[in-house]
């Protein structure tokens, strides 16, 4: 059994950076395919950049491209998620997800 838990989000001004951690447990993930998700209050959850197990091309939404960083640590077993340049319209609960699996989710706040 797979199970995803995001850490580092918090509460930040617009213009700053956060970097969220997504730890994977059971299972090892250089062999996944790892995405982040985001959902905004009243919105549908998005998709917001993923990484491949091989090679590790990542892809991007187009509102964060040049802002996020998507990478992975497979001595930690651990997929990153660099925002730099974090503007209000970030806001959101971002999800780690490979699969059917979901982690719970952390917050991302940006204040104008």
């Amino acid at each position: 059994q797979v199970y995803l838990v995001e850490s580092g989000g918090g509460l930040v001004q617009a213009g700053g950076s956060l970097r969220l951690s997504c730890a994977v447990s059971g299972g090892t993930v250089s062999t996944f395919v790892m995405k982040w998700f985001r959902q905004a209050p009243r919105k549908e959850r998005e998709f917001v950049a993923s990484i491949a197990w091989t090679p590790a091309v990542p892809t991007y939404l187009d509102s964060v491209k040049g802002r996020f960083t998507v990478s992975r640590d497979n001595a930690r077993n651990t997929v990153y998620l660099q925002m730099n340049a974090l503007m209000p319209e970030d806001t959101a609960v971002y999800y780690c997800n490979t699969g059917s699996v979901w982690g719970p989710g952390t917050q991302v706040t940006v204040s104008s």
